[in-house]
């Protein structure tokens, strides 16, 4: 984990992002497109105090959005606490233990915040069957200020061969730079967390920037079925989304 992150360190500083789209693949796959982007907030020191954190659900069909119902997610490097408060503002967001207990979309994120800012709490949630508008109602109510992160977690295309699966997260990328609210799950399977996402950036005037776009075909295995991963930083403010 530290060596990811010391990869994706750049030399000049940026700014502390206010929302970031990462990918949630193994490590060995995915962890130097997440890195540049956890990287960022590399710099937020005990600024960042709270991490939303939005995911997929991948093994339990459910409709809407759930919480943990735990006041702490483990790791090997020890305990998450959940901002329960925060939690408290989403009155039709239901607790379902059963739709974090096998989820992978949040847990391969956990570590990476440790490192990065182990201060913080963060506020799980898995994305049933909901679409961008509900997403982006629970980041609403959640954005707060400088004290917040967003996190989306998502990989992009699925099982394609290496040059198609290129090109059509090529043409994902410059929709969310774009922010378009409109991908589809083939696109994206966090799809409905990414379209919340670009929902409030469109309303909020928040900026994009890509910062890694890669395939599991520049990894490890074979190049006629790849998964495609992007690292994405959204800024606040005038001026450019350096």
């Amino acid at each position: 984990m530290g060596r990811l992150l010391l990869g994706a360190r750049e030399a000049r500083p940026h700014p502390v992002p206010k929302a970031l789209i990462v990918p949630h693949a193994g490590y060995a796959y995915s962890g130097p497109v997440a890195a540049a982007a956890f990287a960022r907030l590399a710099q937020a020191g005990d600024r960042v105090t709270r991490i939303v954190l939005v995911g997929p659900a991948h093994h339990v069909l459910f409709e809407g959005l759930a919480s943990p119902g735990a006041s702490a997610l483990r790791t090997p490097l020890g305990d998450v606490p959940v901002d329960i408060e925060a939690l408290a503002r989403l009155a039709d967001v239901p607790v379902s233990s059963e739709t974090h207990r096998r989820e992978h979309s949040l847990e391969v994120e956990l570590p990476f915040l440790q490192k990065v800012v182990p201060g913080a709490r963060v506020v799980p949630l898995v994305v049933g069957r909901a679409g961008g508008a509900e997403v982006g109602r629970a980041l609403e109510a959640l954005w707060g200020g400088g004290e917040t992160v967003v996190i989306v977690s998502s990989d992009l295309s699925h099982y394609l061969r290496y040059d198609v699966g290129r090109a059509a997260d090529q043409r994902t990328a410059s929709r969310i730079l774009a922010l378009d609210d409109g991908l589809s799950g083939d696109e994206a399977c966090g799809a409905a967390g990414i379209n919340g996402l670009l929902r409030v950036a469109r309303r909020r005037l928040l900026r994009a920037k890509l910062l890694d776009l890669r395939s599991s075909g520049d990894a490890y295995g074979p190049r006629y079925e790849v998964v495609g991963y992007g690292a994405f930083a959204f800024s606040e403010g005038a001026g450019d989304a350096t």
